[in-house]
């Protein structure tokens, strides 16, 4: 408990390290699932590390090592007390992140969700009157695509197709679903900041590949996003996933090569990056019990 409880903290500065790696060396379909389900681990792993400082310190652990210390037992406190403290305080931080997260979530869906009300329910493509040029992939059920018309007015046919086929993408992989529980890994551990960057990235890569595939020409699939992102310039979109706005230069530059390969034996060593977090605080959650079990024991 001692040690053990501390390493998901100390583990977690390992992965944003590595997933810049991902994103250049691997296909973008695999890193975005595994960087998502390492990030979620971690996440989670380094929350209940907390909690289980906190919960020494403001739970029967100190009542019980202080009778303990009257029946004569020489016994050293799990957690120091400022480390408890402090541990308290930041998941208050981690709980006003994640709800934060949530809401900025929640309110840029609802928001999508508004523009596409009014429309019959099997109708996928939307098309808002707006000299904004965006494009969104609206996730629910069903998946709309919202493009304004100032985007289509300025992409030619052939780009119009590479940018539906794009948005389709967002919707049958679910990469929404993906984006936000990075998202919210990130708010629960800062440190994971560069994780969801990675995540959200790699899935419009994801989607560009995608498109280039459906379209069948990897040349048109990189003038329309470059046309597109002229064209809407430094336009903005909170939390959605839009077309043009995470490292256009990358992506274009991405789809004048080759795809990366599905490098397995990297994916697996992420994902055991991630794994050790939760078996560091597994560890300690056992050696908090068996502590506790100890001192419960009567005095011989």
């Amino acid at each position: 408990m001692r040690f053990d409880v501390y390493t998901p903290l100390l583990l977690s500065v390992l992965l944003p390290l590595v997933s810049p790696v991902m994103g250049r060396r691997v296909a973008p379909a695999l890193a975005a699932r595994v960087l998502t389900c390492a990030a979620v681990l971690t996440a989670a792993a380094t929350t209940w590390s907390l909690m289980l400082l906190a919960a020494a310190l403001l739970g029967d652990a100190p009542p019980v090592i202080a009778e303990a210390r009257e029946d004569g037992r020489r016994l050293v406190d799990p957690v120091p007390e400022v480390v408890g403290v402090a541990a308290g305080l930041a998941l208050l931080l981690v709980a006003h992140r994640v709800y934060r997260a949530i809401r900025c979530e929640r309110a840029t869906r609802r928001a999508l969700r508004r523009l596409c009300a009014g429309h019959p329910a099997d109708t996928e493509l939307v098309v808002a009157a707006s000299s904004v040029p965006q494009a969104f992939a609206v996730p629910g059920r069903p998946g709309r695509i919202l493009v304004t018309s100032a985007m289509l007015a300025a992409l030619e046919p052939a780009e119009r197709r590479v940018l539906l086929a794009h948005e389709r993408a967002h919707l049958a992989h679910r990469h929404g679903r993906l984006v936000t529980a990075a998202t919210l890994a990130a708010a629960a551990n800062p440190l994971l900041g560069p994780v969801r960057s990675a995540v959200t990235f790699l899935v419009e890569r994801w989607a560009d590949e995608r498109a280039a595939a459906t379209v069948g020409d990897r040349r048109t699939t990189a003038r329309a996003l470059a046309r597109a992102a002229l064209t809407a310039g430094e336009a903005r979109s909170g939390c959605a996933l839009t077309f043009t706005d995470r490292a256009v230069s990358r992506r274009i530059a991405a789809l004048q090569t080759t795809p990366p390969p599905h490098l397995w034996p990297a994916a697996l060593a992420v994902l055991a990056l991630g794994a050790l977090p939760a078996l560091g605080a597994a560890d300690a959650t056992r050696d908090l019990l068996d502590f506790l079990g100890l001192l419960a024991r009567p005095l011989i």
